[in-house]
């Protein structure tokens, strides 16, 4: 590798979600699909990373890594622990961690909902539920009332697809549903939601006086979907393009329901609604037609033998990064934060390669005028992943979950020279690449 520069208004960091990394929290929806022992390895975010007695060591590890921002999450239950009761011992201490990371020069970017709830709002249907939205947004005003004045940056929901994909499609996920028509709801209630949020979170900064821009977008799940080359399958990687990402996008960028969340209309009001166009970004998937998926509409996701393998065996393929800026930005012309991209890989020995090739791509975007402004690294260290359990690591630091202790990875070093030079140099591609 020759190398290449990434400027020095590039903004790097790392993300986390709060369920992942904090433990301890035994109100929300999560903790209670670990009771019912459905974790793939027995594991329970119970445990987690204790990040939540643990916040001034973590961010000692990203001044480490020269992090410039952080990407965290908030629990919705721990400020919310009952229908509009709200925990001044919670909110007391996220306004903490807010104040340390900002006395060590780390900007914070907040995520208000990552696929974690109070069970309270489990109980009465979550997302489901036709008031969810009125109920978020009071939920993200009291946050941002108690918080605003130390964050400016703002991330409503996180991955929206996904987790009504999850939770209520493949029934993976908490509730365990599986139902198409119950997906469109929760989709269409969450485009909503974050309407209101975004609405909320500019009117109480702008009527508190809170200082700096208020930027507020979501955290997009979007990956490639490459069909094989027949017209049933290329019908195949539309629908699910639509129906999957479209629907979702342009519902909290645009305010605007598209078949099936609505009719085509704009029931809150025309409008823009994202300040920047938030990406998560892993792989791609090759979609083949398949009668015997009609819950898939009818598609089959496949693997490209050519491509190397995380270890969940997601295809690695750097470029799809740079081909979703380049569309995205073309259709709304809005700066681009990378709010995820990382790789499953415990034993670190892809990871250096994989953040290097896809930090190449950034930085030809960026060389060709694409304003691609910051790049959160998934994730700061190895958690709790959802229905793999502690199995599943994508950590630039190894943590020992028994004894909570965190380990540097050769990657996590890699990565602070990066953060600190803003640029991978020939020589660290030999330190670190052997090449």
């Amino acid at each position: 590798m020759q190398g290449f520069e990434l400027g020095r208004d590039f903004l790097m960091g790392t993300a986390t979600a709060a369920l992942q990394i904090e433990g301890g929290d035994r109100n929300n929806n999560w903790y209670r699909w670990c009771e019912l022992g459905k974790i793939k390895d027995g594991s329970h975010c119970l445990r987690a990373n204790d990040h939540y007695n643990r916040v001034e060591e973590d961010i000692a590890l990203m001044r480490a890594m020269h992090n410039d921002t952080y990407r965290l999450g908030l629990e919705w239950s721990r400020i919310e622990p009952a229908p509009g009761q709200w925990s001044r011992e919670g909110l007391d201490h996220y306004r903490r961690e807010l104040e340390l990371l900002l006395d060590a020069g780390i900007t914070p970017l907040v995520t208000l909902h990552h696929f974690s709830h109070p069970l309270w709002f489990e109980d009465m249907g979550g997302w489901e539920n036709r008031r969810s939205p009125e109920i978020f947004r009071r939920y993200t005003r009291t946050v941002v009332e108690n918080l605003g004045d130390l964050i400016r940056d703002w991330i409503t929901i996180n991955e929206p697809n996904v987790y009504a994909m999850g939770s209520f499609l493949t029934g993976e996920w908490p509730p365990g549903k599986k139902s198409i028509p119950a997906y469109f709801r929760v989709l269409r209630n969450m485009v909503l939601g974050h309407i209101l949020a975004y609405r909320e979170i500019h009117a109480v900064r702008s009527a508190r006086n809170f200082p700096g821009p208020t930027r507020v977008g979501v955290a997009n799940h979007i990956r490639v979907f490459d069909p094989e080359d027949n017209a049933l399958a290329r019908g195949a990687a539309r629908r699910l393009d639509y129906l999957f990402h479209t629907i979702v996008v342009r519902g909290m960028a645009e305010g605007k329901l598209s078949f099936p969340l609505g009719t085509g209309g704009c029931p809150l009001g025309k409008g823009f609604y994202m300040d920047f166009f938030g990406l998560n970004y892993y792989s791609r998937d090759i979609v083949a037609f398949s009668w015997k998926n009609p819950g898939m509409l009818f598609a089959r996701l496949k693997t490209d033998p050519e491509l190397p393998k995380n270890d969940l065996g997601w295809d690695i393929y750097p470029e799809g990064l740079y081909r979703i800026c380049k569309e995205y930005y073309a259709k709304y012309k809005v700066p681009i934060y990378i709010t995820e991209n990382g790789i499953c890989d415990a034993d670190d020995d892809q990871r250096p390669r994989y953040i290097c090739d896809h930090l190449e791509q950034v930085a030809r975007l960026r060389r060709e005028g694409i304003p691609v402004e910051r790049y959160y690294h998934w994730t700061l260290m190895d958690n709790f992943e959802w229905t793999e359990g502690e199995s599943a690591r994508f950590g630039l630091i190894h943590c020992n979950f028994e004894t909570q202790e965190r380990t540097l990875r050769n990657s996590a070093r890699l990565y602070g020279e990066i953060c600190k030079a803003k640029a991978v140099t020939p020589e660290m591609a030999a330190k670190y690449l052997g090449a």
